[in-house]
Protein backbone atom coordinates (compact mmCIF):
# COMPACT_ATOMS: atom_id res chain seq x y z
CA UNK A 1 0.00 0.00 0.00
CA UNK A 2 1.16 3.42 -1.00
CA UNK A 3 2.22 5.51 2.06
CA UNK A 4 0.19 8.43 1.12
CA UNK A 5 -2.95 5.87 1.44
CA UNK A 6 -1.80 4.61 4.70
CA UNK A 7 -1.30 8.44 5.69
CA UNK A 8 -5.70 8.74 4.55
CA UNK A 9 -6.43 5.56 6.03
CA UNK A 10 -4.86 5.79 9.64
CA UNK A 11 -6.36 9.60 9.81
CA UNK A 12 -10.11 9.10 8.42
CA UNK A 13 -12.24 8.13 11.63
CA UNK A 14 -15.93 8.27 12.17
CA UNK A 15 -16.75 11.03 14.84
CA UNK A 16 -20.43 11.47 16.66
CA UNK A 17 -20.88 14.72 17.32
CA UNK A 18 -17.43 18.39 17.23
CA UNK A 19 -14.40 15.97 17.79
CA UNK A 20 -13.23 18.03 21.26
CA UNK A 21 -16.03 17.35 23.03
CA UNK A 22 -15.84 13.73 22.06
CA UNK A 23 -11.88 13.96 22.97
CA UNK A 24 -13.09 15.03 26.73
CA UNK A 25 -15.45 12.69 27.09
CA UNK A 26 -12.41 9.98 26.30
CA UNK A 27 -10.58 11.45 28.61
CA UNK A 28 -13.42 11.38 31.18
CA UNK A 29 -14.07 8.08 30.56
CA UNK A 30 -10.75 6.54 30.31
CA UNK A 31 -10.48 7.95 34.16
CA UNK A 32 -13.75 6.06 35.48
CA UNK A 33 -13.27 2.85 33.42
CA UNK A 34 -9.58 2.72 35.68
CA UNK A 35 -11.47 4.32 38.95
CA UNK A 36 -14.28 2.69 41.13
CA UNK A 37 -16.48 4.87 43.82
CA UNK A 38 -18.77 7.57 44.12
CA UNK A 39 -17.74 10.82 42.18
CA UNK A 40 -16.29 13.85 44.00
CA UNK A 41 -14.96 15.97 41.41
CA UNK A 42 -13.54 15.44 37.62
CA UNK A 43 -11.57 18.26 36.22
CA UNK A 44 -10.60 18.68 32.49
CA UNK A 45 -7.92 21.13 31.70
CA UNK A 46 -7.49 21.82 28.25
CA UNK A 47 -5.18 23.54 25.90
CA UNK A 48 -6.75 27.03 24.23
CA UNK A 49 -8.16 24.86 21.16
CA UNK A 50 -9.37 22.45 22.85
CA UNK A 51 -11.42 24.73 25.51
CA UNK A 52 -12.95 27.23 22.76
CA UNK A 53 -14.04 24.56 20.31
CA UNK A 54 -15.87 22.65 23.14
CA UNK A 55 -17.22 25.81 24.93
CA UNK A 56 -20.68 26.14 23.25
CA UNK A 57 -20.73 22.99 21.11
CA UNK A 58 -23.16 20.59 20.82
CA UNK A 59 -22.85 17.06 22.51
CA UNK A 60 -24.14 13.97 21.30
CA UNK A 61 -26.88 12.63 23.62
CA UNK A 62 -27.56 15.69 25.20
CA UNK A 63 -29.83 19.07 24.43
CA UNK A 64 -27.03 20.97 26.25
CA UNK A 65 -24.21 22.19 25.16
CA UNK A 66 -20.23 22.95 25.93
CA UNK A 67 -17.54 21.52 28.41
CA UNK A 68 -18.86 20.56 31.61
CA UNK A 69 -21.47 18.47 30.01
CA UNK A 70 -18.91 16.38 27.49
CA UNK A 71 -17.30 15.51 30.44
CA UNK A 72 -19.96 13.96 32.83
CA UNK A 73 -20.91 12.23 29.80
CA UNK A 74 -17.83 10.81 29.43
CA UNK A 75 -18.24 9.55 33.39
CA UNK A 76 -21.82 8.56 33.49
CA UNK A 77 -22.06 6.60 29.79
CA UNK A 78 -18.67 7.21 27.82
CA UNK A 79 -16.99 3.80 26.71
CA UNK A 80 -13.05 4.17 24.95
CA UNK A 81 -13.94 1.31 23.24
CA UNK A 82 -16.04 3.17 20.89
CA UNK A 83 -13.01 6.07 19.84
CA UNK A 84 -14.94 9.20 18.81
CA UNK A 85 -18.02 7.96 18.82
CA UNK A 86 -17.41 7.49 23.08
CA UNK A 87 -20.79 8.92 23.90
CA UNK A 88 -23.19 6.35 21.08
CA UNK A 89 -25.49 4.76 23.27
CA UNK A 90 -25.87 6.57 26.17
CA UNK A 91 -29.29 5.78 28.18
CA UNK A 92 -31.60 8.38 29.53
CA UNK A 93 -30.52 7.35 32.98
CA UNK A 94 -27.01 7.90 32.07
CA UNK A 95 -28.10 11.81 30.66
CA UNK A 96 -29.78 12.52 33.66
CA UNK A 97 -26.63 11.81 36.07
CA UNK A 98 -24.64 13.68 34.20
CA UNK A 99 -26.99 16.65 34.41
CA UNK A 100 -26.74 16.03 38.00
CA UNK A 101 -22.99 16.17 38.81
CA UNK A 102 -22.78 19.31 36.00
CA UNK A 103 -25.53 21.12 38.75
CA UNK A 104 -23.57 20.50 41.52
CA UNK A 105 -21.24 21.44 40.35
CA UNK A 106 -18.48 18.21 40.44
CA UNK A 107 -17.39 18.83 37.06
CA UNK A 108 -15.14 22.06 36.43
CA UNK A 109 -12.81 23.14 33.45
CA UNK A 110 -9.67 25.06 33.15
CA UNK A 111 -7.88 26.66 30.54
CA UNK A 112 -4.33 25.26 30.67
CA UNK A 113 -2.25 26.98 27.47
CA UNK A 114 -2.54 29.34 24.43
CA UNK A 115 -1.77 26.17 22.38
CA UNK A 116 -2.60 24.75 19.06
CA UNK A 117 -1.76 21.40 19.99
CA UNK A 118 -4.45 18.59 21.50
CA UNK A 119 -3.53 18.78 24.92
CA UNK A 120 -6.22 17.40 27.71
CA UNK A 121 -5.85 16.28 31.28
CA UNK A 122 -8.84 14.51 33.21
CA UNK A 123 -8.47 14.22 36.89
CA UNK A 124 -10.88 12.46 38.82
CA UNK A 125 -11.67 12.03 41.81
CA UNK A 126 -13.85 9.38 43.84
CA UNK A 127 -14.29 7.94 47.77
CA UNK A 128 -11.92 5.16 46.18
CA UNK A 129 -8.83 7.64 45.03
CA UNK A 130 -7.72 9.68 42.18
CA UNK A 131 -7.12 8.93 38.58
CA UNK A 132 -5.43 10.87 36.20
CA UNK A 133 -5.68 10.40 32.23
CA UNK A 134 -3.90 12.41 29.57
CA UNK A 135 -4.44 12.98 25.43
CA UNK A 136 -2.08 14.67 23.78
CA UNK A 137 -1.79 15.62 20.45
CA UNK A 138 -4.47 13.93 18.37
CA UNK A 139 -8.16 13.79 19.83
CA UNK A 140 -7.85 10.09 20.57
CA UNK A 141 -4.16 9.35 22.02
CA UNK A 142 -4.51 8.15 25.49
CA UNK A 143 -1.49 9.05 26.29
CA UNK A 144 -1.09 7.96 30.09
CA UNK A 145 -3.46 6.51 33.13
CA UNK A 146 -1.84 7.08 36.18
CA UNK A 147 -4.44 5.70 39.06
CA UNK A 148 -3.08 6.71 42.66
CA UNK A 149 0.01 7.69 41.74
CA UNK A 150 1.06 4.37 39.78
CA UNK A 151 1.05 4.70 35.94
CA UNK A 152 -1.16 1.96 34.78
CA UNK A 153 -0.76 3.01 30.61
CA UNK A 154 1.67 4.77 28.42
CA UNK A 155 4.36 7.16 29.02
CA UNK A 156 4.14 10.24 31.25
CA UNK A 157 5.72 13.30 29.51
CA UNK A 158 9.02 14.45 31.44
CA UNK A 159 8.65 17.93 32.82
CA UNK A 160 10.71 20.52 31.16
CA UNK A 161 13.32 21.76 33.69
CA UNK A 162 12.84 25.71 33.10
CA UNK A 163 9.50 26.04 31.28
CA UNK A 164 9.73 29.74 31.22
CA UNK A 165 12.40 30.13 29.11
CA UNK A 166 11.39 27.79 27.06
CA UNK A 167 8.54 29.43 26.29
CA UNK A 168 10.42 32.76 25.80
CA UNK A 169 12.72 31.30 23.91
CA UNK A 170 10.70 29.65 21.47
CA UNK A 171 8.44 33.06 21.48
CA UNK A 172 11.65 35.01 20.53
CA UNK A 173 12.48 32.56 17.39
CA UNK A 174 11.09 34.27 13.89
CA UNK A 175 8.49 32.71 12.28
CA UNK A 176 10.82 31.89 9.59
CA UNK A 177 12.66 29.44 11.72
CA UNK A 178 9.76 27.23 12.97
CA UNK A 179 9.47 24.59 10.10
CA UNK A 180 13.11 24.07 10.52
CA UNK A 181 12.74 23.75 13.91
CA UNK A 182 9.72 21.64 14.03
CA UNK A 183 9.68 17.98 13.53
CA UNK A 184 8.71 16.92 9.71
CA UNK A 185 5.69 15.66 9.48
CA UNK A 186 5.64 12.60 6.63
CA UNK A 187 3.18 14.30 4.28
CA UNK A 188 5.80 17.64 4.12
CA UNK A 189 7.90 14.95 2.05
CA UNK A 190 5.83 15.18 -1.00
CA UNK A 191 5.18 17.69 -3.22
CA UNK A 192 2.19 19.14 -5.06
CA UNK A 193 3.27 17.05 -7.81
CA UNK A 194 3.90 14.04 -5.94
CA UNK A 195 0.14 14.52 -4.92
CA UNK A 196 -1.07 14.69 -8.43
CA UNK A 197 0.97 11.32 -9.56
CA UNK A 198 -0.18 9.49 -6.75
CA UNK A 199 -3.96 10.10 -7.53
CA UNK A 200 -3.31 9.56 -10.87
CA UNK A 201 -1.92 6.19 -10.64
CA UNK A 202 -2.59 4.87 -6.87
CA UNK A 203 -4.88 1.66 -7.97
CA UNK A 204 -8.65 1.80 -7.46
CA UNK A 205 -8.71 -0.91 -4.78
CA UNK A 206 -6.17 1.62 -2.28
CA UNK A 207 -9.12 4.14 -2.73
CA UNK A 208 -12.17 1.82 -2.09
CA UNK A 209 -12.23 2.21 1.45
CA UNK A 210 -12.78 6.28 0.60
CA UNK A 211 -16.48 4.78 0.11
CA UNK A 212 -17.18 5.33 3.67
CA UNK A 213 -16.91 8.97 3.95
CA UNK A 214 -19.48 9.37 1.72
CA UNK A 215 -21.75 6.95 3.35
CA UNK A 216 -21.09 8.11 6.61
CA UNK A 217 -21.56 11.68 6.01
CA UNK A 218 -24.62 11.41 3.71
CA UNK A 219 -26.31 9.55 6.34
CA UNK A 220 -25.87 12.31 8.76
CA UNK A 221 -26.94 15.06 5.92
CA UNK A 222 -30.13 12.84 5.67
CA UNK A 223 -30.29 12.76 9.41
CA UNK A 224 -30.15 16.79 9.41
CA UNK A 225 -32.27 17.20 7.24
CA UNK A 226 -35.48 15.61 8.77
CA UNK A 227 -34.24 17.01 12.35
CA UNK A 228 -36.30 20.08 13.55
CA UNK A 229 -33.40 21.52 15.03
CA UNK A 230 -31.74 22.61 11.72
CA UNK A 231 -32.67 26.24 9.87
CA UNK A 232 -29.81 27.20 8.20
CA UNK A 233 -29.90 24.15 5.50
CA UNK A 234 -33.60 24.09 5.01
CA UNK A 235 -33.49 27.54 4.49
CA UNK A 236 -30.67 26.86 1.28
CA UNK A 237 -32.91 23.69 0.28
CA UNK A 238 -35.89 26.39 -0.46
CA UNK A 239 -32.83 28.36 -2.25
CA UNK A 240 -32.49 25.48 -4.39
CA UNK A 241 -35.88 24.97 -5.71
CA UNK A 242 -36.71 22.38 -2.81
CA UNK A 243 -34.17 19.74 -4.56
CA UNK A 244 -30.79 18.23 -3.08
CA UNK A 245 -29.21 17.64 -6.10
CA UNK A 246 -30.44 20.33 -8.62
CA UNK A 247 -28.22 21.71 -12.14
CA UNK A 248 -26.83 24.73 -9.68
CA UNK A 249 -23.76 22.87 -8.72
CA UNK A 250 -22.67 25.52 -6.46
CA UNK A 251 -25.80 25.79 -4.77
CA UNK A 252 -25.99 21.96 -4.17
CA UNK A 253 -22.44 22.05 -3.06
CA UNK A 254 -23.16 24.15 -0.41
CA UNK A 255 -26.76 22.67 0.84
CA UNK A 256 -25.02 19.06 1.17
CA UNK A 257 -21.90 20.75 2.93
CA UNK A 258 -24.30 23.41 5.44
CA UNK A 259 -27.05 20.32 6.19
CA UNK A 260 -23.67 18.07 7.41
CA UNK A 261 -22.03 20.21 9.22
CA UNK A 262 -25.37 22.18 10.89
CA UNK A 263 -26.22 18.57 12.25
CA UNK A 264 -23.10 17.65 13.61
CA UNK A 265 -22.18 21.14 15.40
CA UNK A 266 -25.56 20.47 17.32
CA UNK A 267 -24.72 16.97 18.76
CA UNK A 268 -27.35 15.51 15.97
CA UNK A 269 -26.63 11.26 17.08
CA UNK A 270 -25.36 10.26 13.69
CA UNK A 271 -21.41 10.63 13.07
CA UNK A 272 -19.40 12.75 10.38
CA UNK A 273 -16.45 11.03 8.94
CA UNK A 274 -14.06 13.14 10.30
CA UNK A 275 -10.23 13.60 8.71
CA UNK A 276 -7.04 15.79 10.80
CA UNK A 277 -9.25 15.02 13.90
CA UNK A 278 -12.63 17.20 12.68
CA UNK A 279 -15.84 16.25 11.23
CA UNK A 280 -16.21 19.09 9.72
CA UNK A 281 -12.71 19.09 7.67
CA UNK A 282 -14.23 15.88 6.76
CA UNK A 283 -17.42 16.79 5.50
CA UNK A 284 -15.69 20.08 3.46
CA UNK A 285 -13.60 18.06 1.70
CA UNK A 286 -15.90 15.57 0.38
CA UNK A 287 -19.77 16.43 0.42
CA UNK A 288 -19.22 19.17 -2.35
CA UNK A 289 -17.14 16.94 -4.38
CA UNK A 290 -19.97 14.48 -4.59
CA UNK A 291 -22.35 17.12 -5.13
CA UNK A 292 -19.82 17.74 -8.37
CA UNK A 293 -19.57 13.54 -9.01
CA UNK A 294 -23.73 13.71 -9.21
CA UNK A 295 -24.35 17.35 -11.20
CA UNK A 296 -21.34 16.35 -13.61
CA UNK A 297 -22.38 12.21 -13.94
CA UNK A 298 -18.53 11.51 -12.88
CA UNK A 299 -17.41 8.11 -12.65
CA UNK A 300 -17.23 6.94 -8.66
CA UNK A 301 -13.19 6.37 -9.22
CA UNK A 302 -12.95 10.09 -9.98
CA UNK A 303 -15.05 11.02 -6.72
CA UNK A 304 -12.63 8.81 -4.82
CA UNK A 305 -9.37 9.66 -6.44
CA UNK A 306 -10.58 13.35 -6.26
CA UNK A 307 -11.38 12.67 -2.18
CA UNK A 308 -7.47 11.62 -1.82
CA UNK A 309 -6.14 14.69 -3.28
CA UNK A 310 -8.47 17.04 -1.08
CA UNK A 311 -7.99 15.18 1.94
CA UNK A 312 -3.86 15.14 1.53
CA UNK A 313 -3.83 19.08 0.81
CA UNK A 314 -6.39 19.21 3.94
CA UNK A 315 -3.51 17.32 6.00
CA UNK A 316 -0.38 19.41 4.58
CA UNK A 317 -2.21 22.65 5.15
CA UNK A 318 -3.33 21.39 8.46
CA UNK A 319 0.29 19.39 10.03
CA UNK A 320 1.70 23.19 10.19
CA UNK A 321 -1.35 25.08 11.38
CA UNK A 322 -1.81 22.73 14.14
CA UNK A 323 -4.82 20.66 14.90
CA UNK A 324 -6.94 23.07 16.65
CA UNK A 325 -5.64 27.05 16.15
CA UNK A 326 -6.93 30.37 15.48
CA UNK A 327 -7.99 30.44 11.96
CA UNK A 328 -10.77 28.05 10.68
CA UNK A 329 -8.95 25.16 9.72
CA UNK A 330 -12.43 23.93 7.80
CA UNK A 331 -12.45 26.48 5.81
CA UNK A 332 -9.06 27.26 4.82
CA UNK A 333 -7.54 23.84 4.90
CA UNK A 334 -10.62 22.13 4.02
CA UNK A 335 -11.65 24.57 1.69
CA UNK A 336 -8.66 24.43 -0.44
CA UNK A 337 -8.39 20.45 -0.31
CA UNK A 338 -11.46 20.52 -1.81
CA UNK A 339 -10.75 23.27 -3.98
CA UNK A 340 -7.67 21.59 -5.22
CA UNK A 341 -9.65 18.59 -6.03
CA UNK A 342 -12.80 20.27 -7.78
CA UNK A 343 -9.96 21.89 -10.07
CA UNK A 344 -8.48 18.64 -10.65
CA UNK A 345 -12.33 17.01 -11.45
CA UNK A 346 -12.81 20.24 -13.70
CA UNK A 347 -9.10 19.48 -16.04
CA UNK A 348 -6.58 21.54 -13.68
CA UNK A 349 -3.21 20.27 -13.69
CA UNK A 350 -0.33 21.34 -11.36
CA UNK A 351 -0.36 24.93 -12.65
CA UNK A 352 -4.04 25.25 -12.28
CA UNK A 353 -4.18 23.87 -8.56
CA UNK A 354 -0.93 25.83 -7.85
CA UNK A 355 -2.96 29.16 -8.55
CA UNK A 356 -5.95 27.65 -6.83
CA UNK A 357 -4.18 27.23 -3.91
CA UNK A 358 -2.51 30.75 -4.06
CA UNK A 359 -6.02 32.45 -4.95
CA UNK A 360 -7.73 30.36 -1.41
CA UNK A 361 -4.34 32.09 0.69
CA UNK A 362 -4.69 35.11 -0.49
CA UNK A 363 -8.97 35.33 -0.41
CA UNK A 364 -10.02 33.43 3.10
CA UNK A 365 -6.88 32.76 5.39
CA UNK A 366 -7.99 35.35 7.82
CA UNK A 367 -11.30 33.52 8.47
CA UNK A 368 -11.16 33.06 12.46
CA UNK A 369 -12.28 29.83 14.59
CA UNK A 370 -14.20 30.92 17.70
CA UNK A 371 -15.23 27.57 18.53
CA UNK A 372 -17.20 24.38 17.24
CA UNK A 373 -21.04 25.97 17.26
CA UNK A 374 -23.76 26.70 14.94
CA UNK A 375 -21.61 29.29 13.11
CA UNK A 376 -19.41 27.09 11.45
CA UNK A 377 -23.10 26.08 9.12
CA UNK A 378 -22.45 29.80 7.67
CA UNK A 379 -18.29 29.40 7.45
CA UNK A 380 -18.96 25.80 5.32
CA UNK A 381 -21.32 28.36 2.90
CA UNK A 382 -18.40 30.38 2.59
CA UNK A 383 -15.70 27.95 2.16
CA UNK A 384 -16.98 26.33 -1.06
CA UNK A 385 -18.18 29.91 -2.50
CA UNK A 386 -14.78 31.09 -2.11
CA UNK A 387 -13.35 26.97 -3.42
CA UNK A 388 -16.08 27.51 -6.57
CA UNK A 389 -14.58 31.39 -7.15
CA UNK A 390 -10.82 30.61 -6.44
CA UNK A 391 -11.11 27.36 -9.27
CA UNK A 392 -13.28 29.23 -11.70
CA UNK A 393 -10.52 32.00 -12.20
CA UNK A 394 -7.60 29.78 -11.97
CA UNK A 395 -8.93 27.38 -14.73
CA UNK A 396 -8.85 30.76 -16.60
CA UNK A 397 -5.24 31.55 -15.59
CA UNK A 398 -6.29 34.19 -13.02
CA UNK A 399 -4.83 34.02 -9.95
CA UNK A 400 -2.88 36.03 -7.41
CA UNK A 401 0.98 36.10 -8.07
CA UNK A 402 3.25 34.46 -5.50
CA UNK A 403 4.97 38.38 -4.87
CA UNK A 404 1.92 39.48 -3.02
CA UNK A 405 0.89 38.73 0.76
CA UNK A 406 1.27 34.95 2.32
CA UNK A 407 0.88 33.44 -1.47
CA UNK A 408 3.88 31.38 -2.32
CA UNK A 409 6.45 30.69 -5.13
CA UNK A 410 5.57 27.16 -4.80
CA UNK A 411 2.32 25.03 -4.05
CA UNK A 412 4.12 23.88 -1.11
CA UNK A 413 5.56 27.55 0.30
CA UNK A 414 2.30 28.81 0.07
CA UNK A 415 0.61 26.05 2.40
CA UNK A 416 3.29 26.24 4.61
CA UNK A 417 2.85 30.26 5.01
CA UNK A 418 -0.77 29.52 5.12
CA UNK A 419 -0.62 27.67 8.36
CA UNK A 420 2.36 30.11 9.83
CA UNK A 421 -0.57 32.22 10.00
CA UNK A 422 -2.55 30.15 13.02
CA UNK A 423 0.41 28.92 14.49
CA UNK A 424 2.52 30.66 15.46
CA UNK A 425 0.45 34.02 13.86
CA UNK A 426 -2.64 34.20 15.66
CA UNK A 427 -2.09 33.20 18.95
CA UNK A 428 -2.84 36.74 20.34
CA UNK A 429 -6.41 36.08 18.52
CA UNK A 430 -6.70 33.22 20.37
CA UNK A 431 -5.96 35.15 23.72
CA UNK A 432 -9.05 37.85 22.26
CA UNK A 433 -11.92 35.01 21.03
CA UNK A 434 -10.94 33.01 24.66
CA UNK A 435 -11.56 36.24 26.24
CA UNK A 436 -14.75 37.23 24.77
CA UNK A 437 -16.24 33.85 24.93
CA UNK A 438 -15.18 33.76 28.63
CA UNK A 439 -16.95 37.37 29.61
CA UNK A 440 -19.69 36.23 27.82
CA UNK A 441 -20.44 33.25 30.19
CA UNK A 442 -19.86 35.15 32.96
CA UNK A 443 -22.43 37.93 31.82
CA UNK A 444 -19.54 40.63 31.55
CA UNK A 445 -18.76 41.33 27.55
CA UNK A 446 -17.04 44.89 28.68
CA UNK A 447 -14.42 42.52 30.13
CA UNK A 448 -13.50 41.78 26.68
CA UNK A 449 -11.72 45.61 26.17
Amino acid sequence: MHQLTTLILDDMKPALGVTEPAAIALAAAAARENLGGSVQSLTVSLNSGMYKNAFTCGVPGSSDTGILISAALGLTGGQTKKGLEVLSGITEEEKAEAKKLVSRGVIKAELSAISSDISIKALLETTEGVCETAILHTHTNLQYIKRNGALLFGTEPAPRTDGAKVRQNAEAKSVRQKPQDAVIHPIHRFTLSDLLHYINTVPEEELTPLRAAYDTNLELFRFSMESERTAVAKELLAANGGQIISSDELATAQLLCCGAIEGRVLGLDRAAMSITGSGAHGIICTMPLYAVQKSRGLEEILLLRATALSYLITMYIKEYSGRLSAFCGCGIAAGTGMACALAWLSGGRETELAGVINNMAAGITGMICDGGNHGCAMKGIVAVDAAWRAVRLAMHGVFIEPEHGICGTSPEDAMRQMGLIADPGMKETERTILAVMQAKAAGTPSACR
